[in-house]
């Protein structure tokens, strides 16, 4: 959900992204992501968490990357922004998983899930004002 709590948060600061966001032009669903995202990161911590290569996280993750890269793609290149981000996606859910499991082992559940969070949110960001410069 990070891609989508991204994308509509460029909105809320006004940010001119390259593709159409319909759904997130939508106060309901710009929110809903914001909220879906912060409910991610929160229940990322908990030990009940299921790994996100289980096939709905998997799912979830293709489907947040894709409407994403679309999002961020040029004018006419959306479908390839799609395959892009989702085919970075699926890989980087497995690996940063090893990683995780590496971390956890090292440091604990909370403390590697908060520097995780935290990469993943500064790169999120980075991504999205990046895009919204290319306009």
């Amino acid at each position: 959900m990070t891609p989508m709590a991204a994308l509509s948060t460029a909105r809320l600061a006004g940010g001119r992204l390259p593709g159409r966001l319909v759904l997130l032009d939508h106060p309901l669903f710009r929110f809903g992501a914001l909220a879906m995202g912060a409910g991610e990161l929160l229940g990322d911590k908990m030990k009940s968490a299921p790994d996100r290569t289980v096939f709905l996280g998997l799912l979830a993750r293709v489907a947040s990357a894709g409407i994403a890269g679309a999002a961020l793609a040029p004018r006419g290149r959306e479908k390839a922004g799609a395959a892009v981000a989702v085919g970075t996606a699926v890989p980087l859910a497995y690996l940063t998983l090893a990683a995780r499991k590496r971390a956890i082992a090292a440091v604990g559940q909370t403390r590697s899930g908060l520097v995780e969070d935290a990469l993943v949110v500064a790169a999120g960001a980075a991504i999205v004002a990046l895009c919204a410069r290319r306009r």
